[in-house]
């Protein structure tokens, strides 16, 4: 399971690690050490490199790496963005160590700036890191605009300067890194946007920090992936049968606007739900009857009839979203939807539906009690600024916090769509997803997205689980696709996905690390 950890988290880890008894300094000296490793990969031994530094303790790091390029015989220029006097603790010992290793700090101001990069090979990014929380302004905004002119390979130490590490936002403005180094743990700003597009590929390193940590920290979000639900979705059982893997409920709309539906019926089928069945108005019955094979037809008649096909306990998935319009008519339908102890998938229209009294739909979903925690809605930003009008982005920066507000609001797992899709819980678990290719973003595709959740769903998973892996599941299905890809493609791509990661899992298990 990768955990992810905000600047504040960051810092307890440290501070946990050290009042456990390991040096400050001795953590700093292993990032610096990692830095200029790093930095050795990217630039010839010919070339000079420019360390940009704070007074910070990412600055401390970048001294410490000035150290470590001096000492394998590299040609190295280190500027210092502040006052000398605003550096203490491990920074200046770093910084008194690197400047009795041959290497001065300079002052930093626009003409040394300037003269720095025109000799340089490659630029070490140790100013702001992970902390930042305030626009760039002056001289530190001088500097990353400098630093984009130059056209210079940039490593950034921790997050590029300028990205906030827990929203993942430009403060102002941020240097475009070519290759970021985090350590411990990788922080939400690299994932989300546009943060990740600032750092170029992420590597993680060890620097000393102990696992144990991560339990007294309390870590509540983490990065996409089969560590966070593999273990809730067992492969059939040998002695299994189809009945044993729930019966997903997907309502259509009508005759005209069928396909949404079947789009989500399909992958629900393929992800392993035992049976799948199309509910749909009358005058769409033939329409949707001469499309689908394995997928069943029943037909139902306002919202009452839709209550009579619910009844059947065998129904324990139903998805209604995609393609059933916009209306008083579809309320009704999400209302009898949410009734009974079935897990729900909101999507699309059911979510629109209840644009203009959004208390109306949480307070229906909340009314479950227990049962509301098997509800899963995916909105994508246009849709969720409908419904949290207050909780957009200029009022809540990081997306993270954005879908966990939502979640404990209205009660249900929320899917904030994107291609930074942050699936929440209500009870704060948070987890980003990163495998999202830019072909994703086609007409259907969500439909599909709907229909893989409410088929992981029927299969008993949790609604956190099902929905994270329904993302991912999702993405990888998309990057299977490649470029030109509809949504038709992703359903059957879902096949190849699945038994990779059979393959992936079963072998995890077998060494005992998933």
């Amino acid at each position: 399971m990768t955990e992810l950890l905000t600047p504040a988290e960051m810092g307890l880890a440290d501070r946990l690690t050290i009042d456990g008894g390991v040096a400050g300094i001795d953590l700093m000296t292993s990032a610096g050490r990692a830095v200029a490793d790093t930095a050795c990969r990217m630039v010839r031994h010919e070339s000079p490199i420019l360390v940009l530094a704070g007074p910070g303790n990412n600055g401390g790091d970048g001294f410490v790496a000035a150290r470590f390029l001096r000492q394998r015989g590299y040609r190295v220029d280190v500027l210092l963005l502040g006052a000398r006097e605003r550096i203490s603790g491990d920074a200046m010992l770093a910084l008194e160590r690197m400047e009795a290793g041959g290497v001065p700090a300079g002052t930093l101001d626009e003409g040394a700036l300037a003269t720095a990069l025109a000799g340089a090979g490659l630029v070490v990014d140790a100013v702001f890191g992970a902390g930042l929380d305030r626009p760039l302004v002056g001289l530190a905004k001088t500097l990353v605009e400098q630093v984009g002119e130059s056209g210079l390979p940039v490593l950034a130490v921790d997050l590029p300067s300028g990205i906030n590490g827990e929203s993942g936002q430009e403060m102002g403005c941020a240097i475009k890194a070519t290759r970021t180094i985090t350590f411990f743990r990788a922080k939400p700003g690299h994932l989300l946007l546009p943060g990740r597009l600032a750092c170029g590929p992420v590597e993680v390193v060890d620097i000393g920090i102990g696992e144990a940590v991560l339990e007294t920290i309390g870590v509540r979000t983490w990065r996409n992936g089969s560590g966070l639900w593999a273990r809730f979705c067992r492969p059939p059982e040998p002695d299994g049968h189809k009945y044993a893997r729930g019966h997903a409920v997907v309502v259509s709309g009508p005759a005209l606007s069928t396909g949404a539906a079947r789009l989500a019926a399909g992958a629900a089928l393929r992800v392993g739900a035992g049976l799948v069945s199309v509910a749909t108005p009358p005058s769409a019955a033939l329409v949707n009857a001469m499309q689908l094979t394995a997928v069943m037809v029943r037909s139902f008649k306002g919202a009452d009839g839709l209550r009579r096909t619910l009844d059947d306990p065998r129904f324990n998935a139903v998805a209604i979203g995609p393609g059933v319009g916009v209306g008083a008519s579809t309320r009704a339908l999400v209302e009898v939807c949410l009734t009974g102890e079935r897990a729900v998938v909101l999507d699309a229209d059911a979510l629109t539906s209840f644009a203009d009294e959004p208390q109306a739909l949480f307070s229906c979903i909340k009314s479950r009690g227990d049962l509301a925690a098997g509800v899963v809605l995916t909105p994508h930003e246009g849709e969720f600024a409908r419904l949290f009008p207050d909780t957009g982005a200029a009022e809540v920066p990081s997306k993270v916090e954005r879908a966990r507000r939502a979640a404990a609001r209205c009660g249900a797992v929320i899917i904030l769509k994107g291609a930074d899709t942050v699936i929440a819980a209500p009870d704060g678990r948070a987890a980003i997803n990163d495998n999202a290719p830019p072909w994703l973003a086609t007409a259907g595709s969500g439909d599909v997205l709907a229909g893989v959740a409410t088929g992981l769903l029927a299969r008993g998973m949790p609604a956190f689980e099902a929905a994270a892996m329904a993302v991912w599941l999702h993405g990888a299905a998309g990057q299977s696709c490649g470029v030109a890809m509809t949504a038709e493609d992703l359903e059957p791509a879902l096949r190849g996905v699945i038994a990779e990661l059979a393959l992936q899992c079963g072998e995890n298990e077998a060494g005992g690390t998933a």
